[in-house]
């Protein structure tokens, strides 16, 4: 057959188009290092459109974990106690503005320099706890009438009537607990919260007192018939031993020499006192 023959202008139009196809297939070819993998297919748009309008899900909240130390307690922040400032007066009222029912200056009536345990507060007024009220009841001082120095304790006594036992405490923790006698059931021990007003030898008030005496802000509302030796309460010694742990006494604890060696030493002036049944 003889040679087809296309005129000039057919083989630039064909050279021309054939040329824009090639240009169309590299275009479409995806990047290198972009193919989508062969397992895997795009997401119909349906399948796109319900992901964008399903609704949330609802998720539980958080909790915090669970501590694995419990947290450290408050520390003891301690009692608070008053004296005289500068040889001054506290004045003492039966409550807040009410009558006066002392003027303390300088000592108690053994000795010991006043001191007043501070129970409770109202605004500026503070309750302190004082021999010249009966037993739970709170005389009231006003910082701005009386000019008074602070000092704080974190000693405590706790006497346990039905364990006849007295416990010393220092904060939180126990630093003694020893045996006493307590009084008879003529004569109990009166209970309620109370102060130290004074530390003295027993040999200054008689040998049934021991090596010393912890006298508190206590009373006894119950003397045995035919007692001369007051009515204040105090934590002593003893001429016979055989008598701690016993129910014995005129109202008076009673401990061992070497206990109120230790209570000498350790329990403050002002320190508070709980007597409990």
């Amino acid at each position: 057959m003889g040679r087809f023959y296309l005129p000039p202008h057919v083989v630039i139009f064909v050279a021309v188009l054939a040329a824009i196809g090639a240009m169309l297939t590299i275009l479409a070819r995806p990047a290198s290092g972009q193919e989508t993998p062969p397992d895997v297919a795009p997401a119909p748009a349906a399948v796109l459109q319900a992901a964008v309008t399903a609704e949330p899900v609802e998720r539980a909240p958080l909790r915090a974990p669970d501590p694995l130390v419990a947290p450290a307690p408050s520390p003891d922040p301690g009692a608070v106690i008053l004296r005289p400032a500068g040889g001054s007066t506290i004045v003492v009222r039966s409550r807040p503005r009410g009558p006066v029912v002392a003027r303390l200056d300088g000592r108690t009536e053994f000795g010991s320099p006043i001191t007043l345990a501070v129970a409770s507060q109202r605004g500026r007024w503070l309750g302190v706890v004082t021999t010249h009220l009966p037993n739970g009841r709170l005389g009231w001082v006003d910082p701005q009438e009386s000019r008074v120095r602070t000092s704080t304790t974190r000693v405590r006594v706790v006497v346990d009537l039905s364990a006849r036992r007295l416990v010393v405490r220092r904060g939180g923790e126990v630093v003694r607990r020893m045996t006493v006698a307590i009084g008879r059931a003529s004569s109990p021990t009166p209970v309620g919260r109370f102060a130290v007003t004074d530390k003295l030898p027993g040999s200054r008030y008689g040998s049934y007192y021991g090596c010393c005496i912890l006298a508190l802000s206590a009373h006894q509302p119950n003397l045995p018939p035919g007692w001369t030796g007051g009515d204040r309460i105090a934590v002593h010694g003893t001429n016979d031993p055989s008598s701690i742990g016993g129910a014995v006494s005129a109202g008076c604890p009673r401990a061992s020499a070497g206990d109120m060696r230790f209570l000498m030493r350790v329990v403050p002036l002002g320190a508070p006192v709980v007597v409990r049944a």
